[in-house]
């Protein structure tokens, strides 16, 4: 199962930079601008895709599947990253 089969790069670009602003409006304080909300959208995808498979869960397809799917990772990203800044 791969994170954006079927879409183009404009498409991965934009559904990972709504993920990645969706991601930072639920897990308070992280702001990363445009090309941040982009990478940790698509690093999120990975993971939620990971994620998400190893649970059983389905998204469905399409773009708010991808959108849903990849700010769940993306989350769990944002959560990841704010352990070690608080290290």
């Amino acid at each position: 199962m791969e994170p954006f089969a079927g879409f183009g790069i404009l498409a991965v670009l934009l559904i990972g930079a709504i993920a990645g602003w969706l991601a930072g409006q639920i897990v308070r304080g992280y702001g990363f601008g445009i090309i941040g909300n982009i990478i940790v959208g698509i690093i999120g995808a990975v993971i939620g895709t990971w994620l998400l498979g190893q649970l059983g869960v389905s998204t469905g397809g399409g773009v708010l599947g991808a959108i849903i799917g990849s700010t769940i990772g993306a989350i769990v990203l944002l959560l990841i990253i704010g352990l070690f800044r608080r290290a």
